[in-house]
């Protein structure tokens, strides 16, 4: 994050300003209150209080650095060691050139008394500076949860109002209600079970609009029907195994967050193929995370299934909006297999 006082226009003019009132007001001090010359009280409150204006903004990035620390002495040490070399470079830089360029005698005897009011000034400087700037971090990093939170609602109602276009897509359903139609000839009651497994999949899939998590065994029992489903379609060219326990079953895990995986490798894999395609999916806790792994094997002879890898992407994005982390999901193909791999934080 760039420095908010250099990278605005208007909060450096505002920083300009304030700095000039400030400037004013310690030369009326030391003009009428202390009796200084108008040149002595001038040259001091712009030197001290210039130099302090542009070693301000410097603390910007001592705040950035501190900002990920969360234990108090930490914080309190590393504010404690920057305040005392900033204020102490600011105290003596000023001496030193207000004591070359000026001989007058009362002044350099006033400087030298006013030394311990101008150490207070400079710890209500840094002070002033520092609760600024993590004002301005706690504030910007509240817009830029606002903007993600509003980024995931609208890609969640992307997702949820494309639903039945994209992820349960006409073909799907098309190809699904003329299997029903052909069972109602050949087995009635095998046509009966179908249409209860697709009405139970639809339902769960438009009833989730204001959920975003769910648990693994939930969403997989979805799959399980999606792909019941599907076997109506393509018979023994579809085999899936779940390889998981009880404690990977109660695992929470974004809704409908699977979904484009498994679709994704029944159209690049099953659709293509003659051969029995085995998609397996495997998930494991480990390190405070649900390790999952999607893999489908597919026919490497035939002609790639065009498409643009858009359930893929969006699945990506998801869990970074959801997550915060962009090494959660990774992929990998060989000649004959495709392997999605997602890691899903398990908060206690």
């Amino acid at each position: 994050m760039l420095n908010p006082i250099t990278n605005n226009r208007t909060y450096l003019i505002n920083y300009a300003m304030v700095w000039l009132l400030i400037i004013g007001a310690h030369f009326a001090v030391l003009h009428w209150y202390y009796l200084l010359s108008i040149r002595f009280s001038l040259a001091d409150s712009f030197l001290f209080n210039t130099f302090f204006a542009f070693l301000g903004i410097s603390l910007w990035y001592v705040v950035r650095y501190n900002k990920t620390n969360s234990k108090f002495f930490s914080l309190f040490t590393s504010h404690a060691v920057s305040s005392l070399l900033l204020i102490g470079f600011w105290l003596i830089t000023g001496y030193v050139i207000l004591k070359y360029a000026i001989s007058d005698s009362t002044y350099l005897s006033f400087l030298d008394r006013s030394f311990p009011w101008r150490i207070v000034s400079g710890i209500f400087y840094y002070a002033a500076f520092i609760l600024i700037y993590y004002v301005i971090i706690y504030y910007n990093d509240i817009q830029e949860k606002i903007k993600q939170e509003a980024h995931l609602n609208t890609l969640l109602k992307e997702i949820e109002l494309s639903a039945l276009k994209n992820q349960i897509n006409p073909h799907f359903l098309f190809n699904s209600l003329n299997s029903i139609s052909s069972l109602t000839m050949s087995s009635p009651q095998k046509a009966q079970e179908m249409i209860i497994q697709l009405s139970d999949y639809l339902r769960y899939s438009l009833s989730n609009n204001d959920r975003q998590i769910a648990t693994l065994e939930t969403e997989l029992e979805n799959i399980k029907l999606y792909l019941e489903i599907e076997k109506i379609r393509f018979g023994k060219r579809l085999h899936f195994i779940f390889d998981g326990d009880e404690t990977t079953l109660a695992s929470q895990i974004p809704v409908m967050i699977l979904q484009p995986l498994f679709e994704n490798a029944i159209k690049h894999g099953v659709y293509e193929s003659t051969e029995t395609i085995t998609i397996k999916l495997s998930c494991q806790l480990k390190n405070n995370y649900l390790s999952s792994t999607l893999t489908n094997d597919f026919d490497a002879t035939a002609k790639p299934t065009k498409g643009e890898g858009i359930g893929l992407k969006n699945t990506q994005q998801r869990l970074f909006l959801i997550y915060k982390q962009r090494d959660l999901f990774t992929i990998a193909k060989t000649e004959t297999t495709f392997t999605v791999n997602i890691k899903f934080p398990q908060h206690a």
